[in-house]
């Protein structure tokens, strides 16, 4: 009797053991999936914002009767490789350009295509950044599964490691250097 007794103590162990671990891969893998649609969102938007800039090159070139381009290395951005961060960042650079260019030159910002070019630029920006919130609130949720027991020993199993925010800032370092804008 004592025989079944430990055996069914084990049974249920190694059950609670197993639920566990479902529970927390669950947990683990529906934050990967969030990050992965987030991933895909950005790099949609990112797309967007590229397809509008060159769009607005092309315009603005020809409205100015200009042959050069007013956003050098853009065509160059698709050929690099870099990652969506610092594509953001560059293309975040044109789009200050393109505000620029809305100021120093009121005949352009008062022309209809200019400002629908304007007004697409600006939907972008809310896309793009409600992606990267999504992006990042999920990226935390991951963390800090991957840093909770027992989650973090399914992460380990799984090599599953700590991602970085969007912002590309990496808290767990010692370089004070990642919050330059």
């Amino acid at each position: 009797m004592t025989i079944l007794y430990c055996l069914l103590f084990i049974i249920i162990i190694f059950g609670a053991i197993g639920i566990t671990y479902a529970y927390q891969f669950n947990k683990i893998m529906h934050s990967k999936t969030k990050i992965d649609h987030a991933e895909m969102q950005i790099d949609e938007a990112l797309r967007e914002r590229y397809d509008i800039l060159k769009k607005a090159d092309q315009y603005i070139m020809s409205e100015l009767k200009s042959a050069k381009t007013f956003f050098p290395g853009l065509d160059k951005l698709k050929d690099d490789n870099i990652s969506n961060f610092d594509l953001d960042r560059k293309l975040k650079e044109y789009i200050n350009v393109l505000d620029k260019l809305k100021i120093d030159n009121e005949k352009l910002a008062n022309k209809k295509e200019f400002k629908d070019i304007m007004n697409s630029c600006k939907e972008s920006e809310e896309k793009l950044s409600s992606s990267k919130s999504y992006y990042n609130k999920y990226t935390s949720e991951l963390n800090d599964l991957i840093r909770t027991f027992p989650s973090n020993i399914v992460a380990r199993m799984h090599n599953i490691n700590i991602k970085p925010f969007f912002d590309g800032k990496n808290m767990e370092d010692d370089i004070i250097d990642d919050f330059k804008l």
